[in-house]
């Protein structure tokens, strides 16, 4: 019995220091970690370079193994310090720690490889923890949560958009016609979202001036168009409470986004801490 006890204090000593940020170990864990991380992209940015990969290759390749042989402990151990490793596995950081990691060793039988360890740089996606802005992460949350009540309304704007392009392309295939670029109706769709986008690549442009004068109205659309999403979220912003969160991670199913006094895991309902 004391034996478990002593393995389960082990273990949530690990998980507190590799998953959350709220310990003077987990910030110091989390920082060497972003130094670790943008050290290995700076080695693959760096080897990409030939006058450096000439001189310096054999240094940077022993960095880089370095660095590897790190990631592949941090891995471990993070699976090691949860109850369900399944959870943090297949997770999104979970693949993405797998997918970084591995590369590097793939490298040793397929030439070329190495260069996907870029892949590390969207780990650093955890920089937010590392700076431990409740407020921050909060207004995050509350932003994924706006926008999944909004989602709705977004897809019936974005159809209404879809169907006003078609119209608009149409209008411009006969006004315009194959010899000043507008050859066919898809190709008129894909200028009139290319206008009113704002984007405006150039390769197509109408040379009448009645179709200048749709391109001009297109193109003062867009700016109106653009606005409307950003309307439809704000104001779902404006309905969600502020929540005050911090960076504790369930120990059970590495859930994380809990309330600062929250004893218990919203995602599967076990302890957070002892």
């Amino acid at each position: 019995m004391r034996l478990k006890e002593q393995e389960k204090n082990w273990k949530d000593k690990l998980h507190e220091i590799i998953y959350e940020a709220d310990t003077r170990e987990g910030k110091l864990f989390d920082i060497i970690l972003l130094i670790a991380i943008l050290s290995s992209v700076l080695f693959v940015m760096l080897e990409s370079v030939d006058e450096i990969q000439t001189k310096y290759g054999a240094i940077l390749n022993i960095g880089e193994w370095i660095l590897t042989v790190l990631f592949s402990i941090e891995y471990i151990l993070r699976i090691v310090s949860i109850n369900k490793p399944a959870r943090y596995i297949f997770s999104f950081y979970g693949i993405i720690d797998f997918f970084s990691t591995i590369p590097k060793y793939l490298s040793i039988f397929f030439i070329g490889t190495h260069s996907l360890l870029a892949l590390r740089a969207l780990r650093l996606l955890r920089v937010f923890r590392i700076l431990k802005l409740a407020r921050f992460i909060g207004e995050s949350n509350n932003f994924i949560k706006a926008l999944k009540a909004s989602r709705a309304k977004i897809a019936v704007f974005l159809f209404f958009v879809l169907i006003l392009c078609v119209i608009l392309g149409t209008i411009m295939y006969l006004i315009e016609g194959g010899d000043n670029g507008f050859t066919s109706i898809p190709r008129s769709v894909y200028w009139a979202i290319v206008t009113l986008t704002t984007v405006g690549y150039g390769d197509i442009a109408p040379q009448t001036p009645f179709g200048q004068l749709i391109a001009s109205i297109i193109m003062i659309l867009g700016y109106g168009i653009i606005a409307v999403p950003t309307g439809i979220v704000s104001s779902e912003m404006t309905r969600i409470h502020d929540l005050h969160l911090n960076t504790q991670s369930c120990p059970n199913c590495s859930y994380e986004g809990h309330d600062d006094d929250a004893i218990y895991c919203n995602h599967c309902g076990s302890k957070l801490h002892d």
